[in-house]
């Protein structure tokens, strides 16, 4: 019995050296370089960026309930009356492909706020970059807990009935006493990242996604869209805009295998 105790003994104390072990090791172990500096670097062309929270921000969940599907918002905080945002650049410091998206405004809609949905790979900050019309960059971050969102499965429940490319186009009414718009574009695509394994073949599906989409008030392009691997499968774009009286929306998008589709739609009255 008394053999059988010391053994028992020995046992945790072997299980509490090893689990030491293993914390000194990870304390021990350095930390992960920060990658956004060399991204920076190489996305910007070594541009100098200064800090935008006085421009822009980001709105995004601290803890991701879907990794595949994370909601997340650019907001305009500057005067709009100064410089306007040209181009506004999307970057998931840790994904795979770090450039999310890049969108251009048009100048005329006057677009203050920005939303979609992406995928993270791993813990990561995720940083906005506006270009105001005199040149100079101003990023914003924002860090976000979530893992294996370039590599989860794609959703097939129902999705074959709907043709590729179909979109819907979504106007909602203005708040009180404001004569500002918003709008949603709702694309349907896989959006395959590259990463995702087919259940069947177990072979990686070849990435496969919406590379470019531009939305038209009337003659006025409200917005251009560059997108990649990191923006959700069926990609979705809100936005608020300054109506222009035209009486017609329309959207152009053309993905990653050449397809094109286009699609037209009355304006709500106002």
């Amino acid at each position: 019995m008394r053999a059988k105790h010391v053994l028992t003994r020995r046992h945790a104390l072997a299980s509490a050296i090893a689990l030491g072990t293993a914390s000194r090791a990870r304390a021990q172990a350095p930390a992960e370089p920060d990658p956004w500096p060399s991204l920076a670097a190489q996305i910007f062309n070594d541009r100098p960026i200064e800090a935008g929270s006085h421009l822009l921000d980001i709105d995004a969940p601290y803890r991701a309930e879907d990794a595949a599907v994370v909601p997340l918002t650019v907001r305009l905080l500057g005067d709009p009356g100064g410089d306007p945002v040209r181009r506004i650049t999307l970057v998931i410091d840790r994904n795979p492909s770090p450039l999310a998206a890049t969108f251009t405004p048009g100048v005329k809609g006057a677009i203050r706020s920005l939303s979609t949905r992406v995928r993270v790979d791993s813990y990561t900050n995720i940083h906005a970059v506006a270009e105001t019309a005199d040149g100079r960059l101003h990023a914003a971050e924002r860090f976000v807990k979530a893992a294996g969102g370039c590599s989860a499965p794609a959703a097939k429940v129902d999705a074959d009935a709907i043709p590729l490319g179909t979109m819907r186009w979504r106007q909602f009414p203005p708040e009180a006493g404001s004569d500002r718009r918003e709008a949603a574009l709702m694309i349907r695509h896989p959006n395959y990242s590259g990463m995702q394994m087919d259940q069947v073949s177990r072979l990686y599906v070849p990435a496969y996604y919406v590379a470019s989409v531009e939305i038209w008030q009337g003659d006025d392009k409200l917005l251009g869209i560059e997108g990649g691997i990191s923006i959700s499968e069926n990609p979705e774009f809100r936005f608020d805009f300054q109506p222009n009286g035209a009486s017609a929306f329309r959207a152009v998008v053309n993905d990653s295998q050449g397809h094109r589709f286009e699609k037209t739609w009355p304006a709500a009255p106002a």
